[in-house]
């Protein structure tokens, strides 16, 4: 497959107006954007994975936009794992692995992070908070990592933000009433 693909995978606890705005901005770079929920080992989640990814369904679904993809199947709490169901699905060896500018430090320490810089170039999207260090552009490059920094500007819209202050317009209109009705992200608990 000769397509441009972008795989966003995202803990989207909850999805945010940053979450719409980066698919949003994707699918005018790529052929295709494929997105899913992980549970990222390295965070506590507040919600469990059926109900953040079916918030992020809800968010694909109504952006109604045939070049982003809302795929559950290829979620793993492993990169590496996304990364080959995904090519195995899809079938195409072209991918490019979007992260935020946040976890650009934590790629090195992922599990099977040899194998990961072989199959994909990673596209990194500028976080508010959270510049792109020169000493973090020379490891990247001494590791010989394929990547692209992004112009896209998001706004500076967190889900952990929003689970701080519960600023409903911080969420995609779509999802106000399902998490209000619900009563999602209220309670204390915390899932490991």
């Amino acid at each position: 497959m000769g397509n441009s693909i972008a795989l966003f995978g995202t803990s989207a606890d909850p999805p945010t107006n940053g979450h719409k705005r980066i698919l949003e901005e994707l699918s005018k770079i790529y052929d295709f954007t494929i997105s899913y929920v992980s549970d990222n080992p390295n965070k506590k989640h507040k919600e469990v994975i059926s109900i953040r990814s079916y918030l992020l369904q809800i968010l694909i679904e109504d952006l109604d936009n045939p070049k982003i993809l809302f795929n559950q199947s290829v979620s793993s709490q492993w990169a590496v794992e996304s990364i080959k169901n995904c090519k195995k699905i899809y079938r195409f060896n072209n991918l490019d692995f979007v992260i935020g500018s946040d976890l650009i430090k934590d790629i090195f320490s992922w599990k099977n992070f040899d194998n990961i810089i072989k199959d994909v170039s990673f596209f990194i999207i500028k976080r508010e908070g959270y510049p792109i260090e020169p000493c973090t552009l020379k490891m990247l490059e001494t590791n010989k990592v394929r990547f692209k920094i992004s112009t896209i500007r998001i706004p500076d819209i967190s889900s952990s933000n929003f689970r701080l202050n519960f600023n409903y317009s911080n969420l995609p209109t779509s999802l106000i009433d399902i998490v209000k009705k619900n009563n999602l992200y209220i309670s204390n608990k915390i899932i490991e």
